[in-house]
């Protein structure tokens, strides 16, 4: 309502400045000249005309084609979110919870950036990673969004993010990147197949390796791009954080927001679009974040050393971990040389691998180091 008091407003002062100066030439000297009418052409385009001429209007121009909004309509409600458009027949990456978050079997549709509505069918969808893929009907001159690469992104880059906040099509946003490999856990709407939830994590969740940001992120931005300074797509925004809640998609900006790296959400559509599923790599444990006296020991002694990890809470038997000699009570303490800091190290981790991978695992048991190998097996984790 503040906005649009402002506009009234605003357009009432300039009717009247314009009909002073109409009425009487001879007094046009006696208003300030910031105020008479523009007489350069390029002043006098219309609105939005003229070509911009900034480095992040320009890369927000360069975007703003391929990004859309995505409605999903089904028996719990209406949830609204964005897509990238990956292809002029209407392919659209988006996330997954905005294609289910208002049910099963939701009625999808695409509004477009002309304005224009159409209908939308899902190719397939990723609940591990909050990945999904849909197919506008009825296109074939959609403009495709150039796709970057996440691995040329350093902290202190600039970045857009740019969809459709609180439904506001088009929302161009700026900050800057503010951490890389971020690991964080998204709650899922729906339970996975197995309560060893693709091996790595006792919870039915997602779990990201992120791009962290600070440009405002607000609900709507789900499933939309986070764009670099060259106008490429590096990003899918995809949670924010909340300082009642953690991560969600539902509070408001508070300068803490995450994208998923567009080099795992390109090898994702891939997959999306060849099977409409995707199969993930696989280790088989289930996990808890260490405590400070399970850090040190593995055991739960009161030893520990203040370091990090996870402790396994169980393994499932026939599983890579099984096989490994990975134990119950054991503290994953490396994966390939990277620390684990918590569960969700270890699942991001496991999630950037391939099945028939073999990864390096350290654990820490009774006090001492041992450095296990484990053929990772697969998981397959999408439903249509």
């Amino acid at each position: 309502m503040a906005l649009i008091g402002l506009a009234v407003v605003s357009g009432i002062v300039g009717a009247a400045i314009t009909r002073a100066v109409d009425d009487d030439n001879d007094r046009a000297g006696e208003v300030p000249e910031s105020l008479l009418p523009a007489t350069s052409p390029a002043a006098n385009d219309s609105p939005g005309q003229s070509a911009p001429d900034e480095p992040l209007s320009k890369a927000a121009a360069a975007v703003l084609p391929g990004v859309v909004s995505v409605t999903a309509e089904g028996r719990v409600g209406t949830g609204q979110g964005s897509g990238v458009v990956l292809s002029r027949d209407g392919l659209v990456l988006t996330n997954n919870h905005v294609v289910v978050g208002a049910g099963e079997g939701a009625d999808l549709s695409v509004t477009l950036p002309d304005g224009s509505t159409k209908g939308a069918e899902l190719v397939g969808r990723d609940p591990a990673t909050d990945l999904a893929v849909v197919r506008v009907d009825d296109v074939d001159d959609l403009t495709a969004a150039k796709l970057g690469s996440s691995s040329d992104l350093h902290v202190g880059d600039t970045v857009l993010a740019i969809g459709s906040p609180l439904g506001l099509d088009g929302s161009v946003s700026s900050g800057i990147v503010s951490a890389l490999d971020r690991a964080i856990t998204l709650g899922d709407p729906e339970p996975q197949q197995s309560p060893f939830d693709n091996g790595e994590s006792s919870s039915p969740v997602a779990v990201i390796d992120a791009i962290q940001t600070d440009a405002a992120i607000n609900p709507g931005n789900s499933g939309g791009a986070l764009a670099n300074a060259d106008g490429e797509v590096v990003g899918i925004n995809t949670a924010i954080a909340s300082l009642a809640q953690g991560f969600n998609g539902e509070s408001g900006n508070i300068g803490v927001g995450f994208a998923i790296p567009i080099d795992d959400a390109k090898g994702i559509a891939e997959q999306l679009i060849a099977d409409g599923e995707v199969e993930h790599a696989y280790l088989g444990v289930r996990l808890t974040d260490a405590t400070q006296s399970q850090q040190g020991s593995g055991s739960g002694d009161d030893d520990g050393d203040g370091g990090s990890g996870a402790v396994v809470a169980g393994v499932e038997a026939g599983s890579p971990a099984d096989d490994a000699g990975v134990e119950r009570g054991d503290v994953l303490v490396s994966i390939d040389d990277e620390t684990v800091r918590d569960a969700a190290t270890v699942t991001a981790a496991i999630r950037r691998h391939d099945p028939d991978d073999e990864v390096k695992i350290v654990v820490r048991r009774n006090g001492e180091e041992k450095t296990l190998t484990a053929k990772l097996g697969t998981f397959p984790t999408a439903t249509n």
